[in-house]
């Protein structure tokens, strides 16, 4: 049996470094039931967020527990399709949906709206990991 595979968000990885530690993160239930990825476009906005050494220290290691999803040239069909639908979304996320799309797998996310319009693409909630975790 292969563990389902699943792309975290941005704001999930935020929420996992603010998180009070008294009861499981979203990271850590999503964890127990997927294989996570994140993509480079979340490193980026993650890291375009740190405002003293520490805050990257902490990126990089949140950052070590995940396989990284980039671009390659055989891709930019996909995203050229994506951006001349021109979509009201913020490029980067143009950018996940598309990596997510390509690497067939659903993204994780608290902010579902930065994706709307994205056809095809599978978005969880939350709310969803934690109900699907017994």
């Amino acid at each position: 049996m292969s563990i389902p595979k699943i792309v975290i968000h941005t704001d999930v990885i935020i929420d996992f470094l603010l998180h009070d530690k008294e009861s499981p993160s979203v990271l850590r239930m999503a964890m127990r039931k997927f294989f996570c990825y994140t993509t480079v476009f979340n490193a980026i906005e993650l890291f375009s967020l740190a405002v003293n050494k520490r805050q990257v220290k902490a990126i990089e290691h949140a950052l070590s527990v995940f396989k990284i999803l980039g671009l390659n040239a055989r891709s930019a069909k996909t995203y050229g399709a994506l951006f001349a639908r021109d979509l009201k979304l913020p490029r980067l996320n143009i950018f996940i949906a598309g990596l997510c799309l390509e690497s067939k797998l659903s993204i994780l996310t608290g902010r579902p709206e930065e994706f709307y319009g994205i056809e095809g693409l599978a978005v969880l909630l939350p709310s969803m990991v934690f109900n699907k975790i017994k």
